[in-house]
């Protein structure tokens, strides 16, 4: 029987390890730099580092870590009213097109990451000789009593560092991403809000007149859809019905302070006939005009 075989895709490899150093500086140190055609990272153990990339100085602290890309120039400065550092860097061979994604990066490892770098630090301890601590010195010395399979464990290790850090990356971006969609959706509802208070307000303040869905829609100029959209969903009506009920809350306005008669609060509410104005009422109220005029009327002289 044939069993067929999935080659697994290498979306990062490591294809050379440079250099590696443990360095535990002291305050005024002053690295001058250096530049090269590989990769370089730089973490903080202890302490803090001004370390300049290019033309930007970066103040790093305990949990940094920062990439140098290849042909960056980079220096290293310990400033006095810093605490001395104790910083792991790594220099290696890597041409994956998935490692710019790491450039000119600067990024706060968290407890996963740490310990990843923690196993990178110590299986290096393991697989050469010192000194570890020599800026000058780049040639890695293999231990002969090195435990199995140290080398290959840093590479491995290694990618699955790297790995992790363009995956946090990309879920950092997702996160920002999302938060921006959440605020542009924020946004677009309290305009929304500001819109249907404002076209509320026109409305109260033109009862006596008499509009269109068209002629609201071209004074506000928004589609139909739109309008009926943004009323049902906040008034749960339709801007129409909206106006009507705002004109039958005047009316019982008008009546319970009793200076108008019914005809003469229709024609207030741009009415064109008292059937029109009755019919609407009674839809809205419950009851007729005259007879919520009178039930008004009852309450009062109790």
């Amino acid at each position: 029987m044939d069993f067929p075989r999935i080659y697994l895709q290498e979306s990062l490899s490591i294809e050379a390890l440079i250099s590696f150093h443990y360095f535990e500086y002291a305050k005024g140190f002053v690295f001058d730099g250096e530049q090269h055609d590989f990769w370089e990272i730089l973490y903080v153990d202890k302490g803090e580092v001004e370390v300049r990339a290019d033309d930007v100085i970066h103040t790093l602290q305990q949990g940094n870590m920062i990439f140098h890309k290849p042909e960056e120039f980079h220096t290293v400065h310990v400033r006095h009213d810093h605490k001395p550092p104790n910083l792991i860097v790594i220099a290696f061979a890597c041409h994956s097109e998935a490692m710019s994604q790491l450039a000119n990066k600067v990024i706060s490892l968290g407890d996963r990451e740490r310990n990843i770098l923690s196993i990178i630090t110590q299986e290096g301890f393991h697989a050469f000789l010192p000194p570890f601590d020599s800026p000058s010195v780049h040639l890695l010395e293999r231990n002969e009593d090195a435990s199995f399979a140290s080398e290959q464990l840093i590479k491995a290790y290694l990618e699955i560092l790297l790995i992790t850090l363009i995956r946090k990356l990309d879920a950092r971006g997702t996160v920002q991403e999302a938060q921006k969609l959440k605020q542009s959706s924020l946004q677009k509802e309290k305009a929304a809000v500001g819109l249907v208070a404002q076209i509320m307000t026109y409305l109260s303040d033109h009862l006596a007149d008499s509009f269109t869905l068209d002629d609201l829609c071209q004074t506000f100029h928004l589609g139909k859809s739109r309008m009926k959209e943004l009323f049902q969903s906040q008034k749960g009506m339709g801007i129409m019905e909206t106006f009507k009920y705002l004109k039958i809350e005047q009316a019982k306005t008008y009546m319970r302070e009793g200076p108008y008669n019914i005809t003469e609060i229709a024609n207030l509410l741009g009415y064109t006939s008292i059937h029109y104005f009755s019919r609407d009422f009674k839809k809205t109220v419950g009851m007729s005009p005259s007879d919520y005029a009178k039930s008004v009327k009852a309450r009062v002289h109790k």
